[in-house]
């Protein structure tokens, strides 16, 4: 049974220079939050633009596929040594490192647009996020009091990647266009130096009870043997695959139905809108929500809802189908990361969330191999159906977090 969000205890305390007000938008939360936006659309900028050169260049589409897979791999490898450093550290020197590579990332790319230059940029650059992504998740965590404060700062904090899509991708287009790729790859470059200069206001973490280096070193793969931590891995596994599965087939299945790209854009979008609204949404509710509760009604909702998007045809009523999803998958991020932190020792948050992350980004990058093998044989509505037995029969996993 979860703990009601009043009385639970949170595993990471705030420290005393960490003030969070009831997890509401305060400066230091905000700072981090920009930080996480400066990254993150250098990543995402990049993603944009270093594909359109290698096309440019003459490259396969295969060769495509290889260098978007490259800004997935880095993260998968570097993480764990990003989230230890993160519990080490605090907030600051991860955070400068993750600067450095991915303001080299858009350095390289700045000066060469050789494919293999491109390659070593993402892996840079997508590194450089997944670094700051970890630990600006830490220290967001650290800066609650009890669970209903931090689902408020999750929320907060989940409203970022949004942002930085929209900056990162809209930044790279325009000026690819107007000043060429060399200009974009520089201009990505600088974005995330402003993370810097956002740190200054976050305070450093005060003294711990006692130094990590004197505490006997553990695997991180120790962490599975918390039943409770497997259970949220596979979770978040099942509902990070749901997104997947409708960003691959969505496409796929409106072009099998003779849609438009602007119609197929549109439901798209209304997704994001969704996912976004209900993550404004979860702050002013959070005194009345449980993280197992979102969890469990989040799960059973994306299983239906996959369940009947094959059927549908009309473009509204895959619109309404992409809204539901939406407002389902957009409100599960705050509850794991709250949940996270709350089984989970205070100095391995880091490790924690690292491992979490290297699972999101694996299935990232396997899952669409799948997807695609899957849809060939059995056709894209089949996808759906799979996914929708498999989060629905996760949804009794859920109800023992």
């Amino acid at each position: 049974m979860t703990t009601p969000p009043e009385a639970a205890p949170a595993s990471g305390a705030a420290p005393a220079d960490h003030p969070s007000r009831g997890g509401q938008l305060t400066l230091p939360l905000v700072a981090i939050i920009v930080g996480q936006v400066c990254l993150h659309a250098c990543t995402a900028g990049m993603r944009v633009a270093a594909p359109l050169q290698a096309l440019r260049a003459g490259h396969s589409a295969f060769a495509v596929g290889v260098l978007m897979a490259l800004f997935a791999a880095g993260p998968i490898v570097s993480a764990l040594q990003a989230g230890r450093m993160a519990d080490r550290h605090g907030y600051h020197r991860p955070l400068y490192a993750a600067v450095a590579l991915c303001v080299t990332g858009g350095l390289t790319a700045c000066v060469s647009q050789h494919y293999l230059a491109l390659c070593l940029a993402a892996v840079l650059c997508g590194s450089g996020a997944n670094v700051g992504m970890i630990t600006i998740q830490r220290s967001a965590g650290r800066m609650a009091r009890s669970a209903t404060e931090r689902i408020r700062v999750f929320s907060w904090l989940g409203l970022a990647p949004a942002m930085a899509n929209l900056i990162g991708s809209v930044t790279a287009g325009v000026l690819i266009d107007h000043a060429g790729f060399r200009a974009a790859f520089a201009v990505l470059m600088l974005m995330p130096l402003a993370a810097l200069a956002c740190s200054r206001i976050v305070e450093r973490e005060g003294p711990r009870a006692a130094p990590l280096e004197a505490r006997p070193r553990r695997a991180a793969w120790s962490l599975l043997q918390s039943p409770q931590m497997r259970r949220l891995l596979l979770v978040n596994w099942l509902l990070s695959a749901s997104w997947d599965v409708h960003s691959f087939v969505l496409p796929v299945l409106g072009h099998e139905r003779g849609m438009s790209a602007s119609a197929i854009g549109t439901i798209l979008g209304l997704f994001a809108v969704a996912v976004a609204a209900v993550r404004l949404l979860v702050p002013v509710l959070a005194h009345r929500l449980r993280e197992n509760q979102v969890l469990v009604g989040a799960m059973l909702c994306t299983a239906a809802v996959l369940g009947v998007y094959p059927l549908v045809h009309a473009t509204w009523a895959m619109a309404v189908c992409a809204v539901l999803l939406g407002l389902a998958l957009g409100s599960v991020q705050p509850m794991i990361m709250s949940t996270l932190h709350h089984i989970t020792p205070d100095e391995r948050h880091g490790e924690a969330i690292a491992m979490r992350s290297m699972t999101i980004n694996f299935s990232s990058t396997v899952m669409p191999l799948l997807f695609g093998i899957g849809g060939a044989a059995f056709g894209a509505g089949a996808l759906f159906w799979v996914m929708g037995v498999a989060v629905g029969a996760g949804s009794a996993v859920a109800r023992r977090v």
